[in-house]
């Protein structure tokens, strides 16, 4: 298993399911809807990455400077990115722990059949990210990561106000 899918693998599994769904604070996502969060962005960007696997026309345009820097230090700025307040990015909170326990082992499973068939996808098949700009199967791959890693202060932050 990927390192930064263990890690909230370990925590989840020992989280009480009363506390994996409280939300402490108006506004804010629960221990739940953070995992849930996690899972969905990392099959959208491994169906990018298939997206670029199968494209058949090479797209020249490049990252945004954004998208520049997160590669170039290899993860998201240390600041809160905060979505849109619709239902379309609200993770969903009804999840349990076996169901999010089974997302995480997807992402990982899915993450291992993929990574040794990326150095055969032309880095020239792209897929746009809105922020970050055209990105290819490789860099959409260890996107993924880089944004579980981005996630590891607001879980301590979920931790720490719903720890009872």
């Amino acid at each position: 298993m990927y390192d930064f899918i263990e890690a909230f693998r370990a925590d989840l599994e020992r989280y009480a399911p009363d506390r994996l769904v409280r939300i402490a604070k108006p506004g804010g996502w629960s221990l739940g809807q953070l995992h849930d969060h996690l899972i969905e962005v990392a099959l959208e960007y491994l169906g990018h990455v298939a997206v670029c696997a199968q494209a058949t026309e090479e797209q020249p345009s490049g990252k945004t400077e954004a998208g520049e820097g997160v590669f170039r230090r290899g993860g998201f700025p240390p600041i809160r990115i905060k979505l849109p307040d619709t239902p379309e990015f609200t993770p969903s909170n009804a999840l349990s722990k076996d169901e999010l326990l089974a997302g995480l082992d997807r992402v990982d499973r899915d993450m291992r059949a993929w990574e040794p068939r990326l150095a055969a996808v032309h880095p020239n098949m792209k897929v746009r990210h809105d922020g970050f700009g055209w990105l290819n199967a490789r860099e959409w791959f260890d996107l993924i990561g880089m944004h579980f890693r981005h996630h590891l202060r607001q879980k301590a932050e979920l931790e720490a106000l719903t720890e009872a």
